[in-house]
């Protein structure tokens, strides 16, 4: 009995990685700015299993995503950033859609969410 529970729950974990949106590629989104605006960002992601790795490519340079995940079709990873020499945290979630991601940025100890939508790139 217990080697049909541990197969049943092998499967089962294996079904919902198979299951898992495909988000590797390239993504482009016009992500909002403090002061109202909004700067083109661009997502290059690689999923493996219920990971997500990458980075993030804007005027700023390139930043490295961290501590990424994908169930089914919800996202999330952070990204540190380094500004005036101090570094801040942003924390990303989104949900995919097709060829769309809509994602919340928060940046850790912000109550503020940002919210944009990220386009599959071809």
């Amino acid at each position: 009995m217990r080697t049909l529970r541990f197969g049943l729950s092998i499967a089962l974990a294996l079904a919902a990685v198979a299951l898992a949106a495909d988000i590797s590629g390239k993504w482009v989104a016009q992500v909002p700015t403090r002061d109202g605006g909004t700067r083109e960002a661009v997502f290059n992601l690689k999923a493996s299993g219920d990971g997500v790795t990458g980075t993030i490519t804007s005027p700023r340079g390139d930043q490295q995503i961290t501590d990424g995940k994908i169930s089914g079709d919800d996202i999330s990873f952070t990204v540190v950033v380094e500004f005036n020499g101090n570094q801040m945290k942003f924390v990303y979630k989104g949900k995919v859609a097709g060829d769309e991601i809509k994602f919340t940025r928060q940046r850790d100890g912000d109550d503020r969410v940002q919210e944009f939508t990220a386009k599959r790139s071809s």
